[in-house]
């Protein structure tokens, strides 16, 4: 029987952060999550029941082969069924953006791991190494990351909605990164360029 999963929506874009800003990309953003971030962009009670193939059908209207699997929280939901499936529409590239509380399905290629250690006390990782670690960043103490395994580090300014907060909180992450080189600045460039 084929599973199907609640989508909040599938949309072409390109993706605004992170290693692969400015990347064609299909994201398919699932409903649901077990963690609840005052932050998060995605309204969990909204989203359409969808099978694999509905999904594939969906992702073949576009022409890129990478994918972001995004949420909500995707872990929780993506099976190998679904990554399977995908790749053999021609989606060669799966990339998840996690919060890394779940194990991930046979299949993704790239773990984009964004903990949420100071805004959820359910936050215990399940992983503990990522192709691409992404911290939110208000100015927290990033010592509870040091011990993850992670390729690329990136410190992304949280956005607030209040833009004198916003301001401060870019202004500290600028200078955590040039105090701390090993992390690198992740901006939302999609907010700012008013793309999706």
């Amino acid at each position: 029987m084929t599973s199907s999963f609640k989508i909040n929506e599938i949309f072409y874009s390109l993706q605004g952060e992170g290693f692969f800003t400015g990347t064609p990309s299909l994201f398919i953003r699932f409903s649901g999550c077990n963690l609840h971030c005052p932050f998060c962009d995605t309204q969990h009670n909204e989203g359409t029941f969808m099978t694999v193939e509905e999904i594939v059908r969906a992702a073949d209207s576009v022409p890129a082969s990478h994918v972001v699997l995004t949420g909500g929280e995707p872990s929780l939901f993506v099976t190998e069924e679904l990554t399977r499936a995908l790749k053999a529409g021609g989606k060669r590239f799966l990339a998840m953006e996690t919060n890394g509380t779940h194990a991930i399905a046979p299949g993704v290629d790239w773990i984009t791991l964004s903990p949420k250690f100071e805004f959820t006390e359910n936050a215990q990782l399940a992983i503990q190494s990522c192709d691409e670690l992404k911290v939110v960043y208000t100015g927290q103490d990033l010592t509870p990351y040091e011990n993850i395994q992670a390729t690329h580090r990136f410190l992304q300014p949280c956005d607030t909605g209040d833009a004198t907060r916003n301001r401060e909180i870019i202004e500290r992450t600028v200078q955590t990164c040039l105090d701390n080189p090993q992390w690198r600045l992740s901006l939302q460039t999609h907010k700012v360029l008013q793309i999706r």
